[in-house]
């Protein structure tokens, strides 16, 4: 559809398109999940043939008097926003019993219902997508030099000494990935992010569920998550960061809340990889948190552009996170999954992508250029410890910086910037 038509903007192409279309080929329903503002309505759109605005007063009105009138319309049918609905849920289901065309229905929504809304499954009639802000590539901002997909299909880059120097890095993790913001200088796209995460305390989780805590605990706690981007972040500890305005808070307090920012999808988890081992050192479970976007977390922790020039650590956990978004995006495109990887013997992978068929690929971190050497033996060195007769070796093994060049290394492991990687 069109969306300019409908929505007075051309439609920007998203990562997860196909995915949506194999999707809308399997099953009677696709429900598109993702954080308020990150273009799941566009993209809902952009495949459908009629569409239902439930946050729109007239619809919503019908709704409450007819809500099955909601479902009438031509094939793929948008139901945009359809919690507010929840009864659309089983509507939709039936309606997809009844009828086993598939790619009926495409539902999207900025917040996990209760339980109680989806207790009659939707197994083998629903499929969930999970959509994100915009990738580096998605926005613009990546020359797509480097395939995500060729490189496990065996492709090496060619050199290339063209990257971003640290300014250019730091602009890019300042600016955010949410469609209508992407475009927003630095200092403007903080201010917005910081208005976006006091929406979140103040509006959307009292929304979801009683809290008992302002919303300027809620904020702390959001700071608390950006101040450990990309690392695990044990409840204990964030709990301890709240003391000083909510004292005595139990942990079981922070991890409702913590649930609910993920109900939202404001925090992403990222698992930990568990593959065989051939040593005896024992894997490190816990996941990694991320916030839905870098500037999200740039904004919580107030970091503007001088503050992150002077603060290259904090800098350097910003980058990691905006590099696992990436990969996340990338490899959903795939049909993969991301995680990451620890184990006793302090080996470690800042990402490791599988891909359906047992594929996998190792990928570390680095802000800068100059840590490109560290990258691929700390990389390598994690490998070497895995069990490849059980795993298979991996597709490849990448070093992603902010501010490095494109090579291969004589071993065979590769390193490019961010800014040249695409799906």
């Amino acid at each position: 559809m069109d969306t300019r038509s409908v929505l007075g903007h051309d439609y920007l192409p998203r990562a997860v398109d196909g995915d949506l279309q194999r999707r809308l080929r399997v099953a009677g329903a696709v429900l598109i999940e993702g954080p308020r503002g990150c273009g799941k309505t566009m993209t809902g759109l952009h495949s459908a043939q009629s569409y239902a605005f439930l946050d729109d007063e007239e619809t919503a009105s019908l709704g409450s008097v007819m809500p099955s009138a909601l479902l009438e319309g031509e094939s793929p049918r948008l139901l945009d926003e359809w919690q507010l609905a929840p009864e659309l849920w089983n509507l939709v289901r039936r309606a997809v019993d009844r009828d086993s065309r598939r790619g009926r229905f495409i539902l999207t929504g900025s917040s996990v219902p209760a339980d109680d809304v989806t207790r009659h499954t939707g197994a083998g009639r629903f499929l969930r997508l999970r959509m994100r802000t915009m990738s580096w590539w998605e926005r613009g901002e990546s020359t797509g030099e480097v395939s995500l997909e060729g490189l496990f299909e065996g492709d090496r880059p060619r050199p290339a000494w063209d990257t971003l120097d640290y300014d250019e890095v730091i602009d890019r993790l300042l600016r955010s990935g949410f469609p209508a913001l992407r475009n927003l200088e630095a200092s403007d796209s903080l201010l917005a992010m910081s208005g976006y995460l006091d929406d979140i305390a103040r509006a959307d989780l009292p929304r979801l569920a009683s809290i008992r805590h302002s919303p300027r605990v809620v904020s702390r706690l959001i700071r608390s998550l950006a101040r450990r981007s990309a690392s695990e972040a044990k409840v204990s500890a964030l709990a301890a960061d709240l003391e000083g305005i909510a004292p005595r808070i139990r942990p079981e307090t922070v991890s409702s809340y913590l649930e609910l920012l993920e109900s939202l999808f404001v925090v992403e988890r990222v698992g930990a990889w568990a593959p065989g081992l051939r040593s005896r050192a024992r894997l490190r479970t816990s996941t990694t948190l991320h916030l839905a976007d870098p500037a999200l977390a740039s904004a919580a922790l107030g970091a503007d552009r001088s503050a992150l020039r002077a603060d290259v650590r904090t800098a350097g956990f910003l980058f990691e996170s905006a590099a696992v978004h990436d990969l996340l995006v990338y490899a959903s495109a795939l049909g993969g999954q991301v995680h990451h990887y620890r184990d006793s013997n302090g080996r470690e992978l800042d990402a490791v992508i599988t891909l359906p068929g047992g594929r996998w690929a190792a990928v570390e971190v680095k802000l800068g250029g100059g840590q490109v050497p560290a990258g691929m033996a700390s990389a390598a060195q994690a490998v070497a410890g895995i069990d490849t007769d059980l795993e298979g070796e991996p597709s490849f093994i990448l070093v992603v910086t902010g501010t490095g060049p494109t090579l291969v290394s004589d071993d065979g492991v590769i390193t490019c910037p961010l800014s040249a990687l695409r799906p």
